[in-house]
């Protein structure tokens, strides 16, 4: 069973990074292009939510096609990893209480995907970057 398992990693790894990027993306399309809805706060050009906004909407893409995803996975794991102490941490020690556990878990499977790759179907390994 375990090899079985084995031999699929492969395609699971690629599933995750197309699913985590979608889910990314969502968050810039919101910041940057106020769809599906605006977001609750205003978001100005060149301000701290704005920036966020504009790596989650060209990583998330990125992220998903599987290109440049090591570098761009580093990247992202550090703004979650800023999101997080900037805008939650100051809120509640606990993540479930100040509404980080988002970010946390963003940081972290980014921070996978750097040391993992972006899986089988990716363009980065179609163009042989990994």
């Amino acid at each position: 069973m375990i090899v079985t398992l084995n031999k699929q990693s492969g395609r699971v790894l690629s599933i995750l990074r197309i699913i985590t990027g979608l889910l990314f993306l969502a968050h810039g399309t919101q910041k940057i292009l106020s769809f599906p809805a605006p977001p609750e706060w205003e978001v100005t050009a060149f301000s701290m939510p704005w920036i966020a906004g504009i790596m989650e909407l060209f990583g998330g893409a990125l992220i998903v096609l599987g290109l440049f995803t090591r570098p761009v996975a580093f990247l992202l794991s550090g703004l979650m990893a800023s999101a997080y102490f900037i805008a939650h941490a100051p809120q509640s020690f606990y993540p479930i209480l100040n509404g980080g556990d988002a970010a946390i878990l963003y940081c972290f499977v980014f921070l996978y995907f750097v040391f993992s790759g972006p899986g089988r179907w990716s363009f980065d390994t179609k163009i042989g970057r990994e």
